[in-house]
């Protein structure tokens, strides 16, 4: 089984990844981001989305209310359904779900993020969380009986509340539930980048141990990504690749030996 996150960029090549997917045998399970979009449907509505800086150095977007709304709109309407659309056009029979359908992913709400504000450290609550269930008898149903599920945020809380989540932990709970083989994360870079300016610094694998090294140092959102991803290493149970969505055949590229490959050590 393959799991596809991906990525939410306006430069990510829908049509060439589902036409790709088209040519896989086997079950294949669809995760997609929509951050772009969700800006520009934030924007519509009036708002600006916030981005929060923890004081342990993680980036995370605010997620009220009108956020939540953003999400539902641009990831869970538009972005998903157009993924399912492409996905019949190419034969592929796709069923389009949130976290929020069936429980597929239940999470835990966040208690607060402490954050750093003018000089003063506070709590900043919020609508978002962290997977922590998957209901893997509806999704192997689905896969069984050939649909390919199309899945994206927002998931749900304990208390049945819409929540915002980060697709790469999501990724990492899908995986471990499944047991996928094979994890292929595509974005808009040609992989992991040294220099994210330079294509020719590219990093082809990466251990276990080299992930570890790189999220102690990071910050932002690609500290947030090093530790999903060094989570999903430590499983052991799969192939990671991280290759470049933008290309004419990504997941075909991918599975090629383009981007960069993740080995557990």
């Amino acid at each position: 089984m393959i799991i596809i996150k991906i990525g939410g960029g306006e430069a990510i090549n829908l049509s060439g990844i589902v036409r790709d997917i088209s040519t896989i045998s086997g079950p294949v399970l669809i995760v997609h981001g929509a951050n772009t979009l969700r800006d520009r449907v934030a924007e519509r509505m009036g708002y600006e989305t916030q981005v929060l800086t923890s004081v342990s150095g993680y980036t995370s977007v605010f997620s009220d209310q009108n956020a939540i709304d953003a999400i539902l709109m641009a990831y869970s309407g538009l972005r998903n359904k157009r993924i399912v659309e492409l996905c019949q056009q190419h034969g592929i029979n796709a069923v389009g779900l949130t976290g929020l359908d069936g429980r597929i992913v239940q999470g835990r709400r966040n208690r607060g993020i402490r954050v750093v504000e003018n000089g003063k450290k506070m709590i900043r609550r919020d609508f978002s969380g962290k997977p922590a269930t998957v209901n893997t008898g509806l999704l192997e149903t689905l896969l069984s009986n050939g649909y390919t599920p199309v899945l994206t945020i927002p998931i749900m809380d304990e208390e049945g509340n819409a929540i915002n989540s980060e697709n790469d932990d999501i990724v990492c709970e899908l995986q471990s539930a499944l047991g996928a083989d094979i994890v292929i994360q595509l974005i808009e870079a040609p992989g992991f980048m040294d220099e994210i300016d330079n294509p020719d610094s590219l990093v082809p694998t990466l251990s276990e141990n080299e992930l570890e090294a790189r999220e102690e140092v990071a910050s932002g959102r690609i500290r947030r990504k090093l530790r999903a991803l060094l989570k999903l290493c430590r499983s052991g149970g799969c192939r990671i690749i991280i290759a470049d969505g933008r290309t004419d055949s990504p997941v075909s590229d991918a599975l090629s030996g383009a981007g960069t490959v993740i080995r557990h050590s």
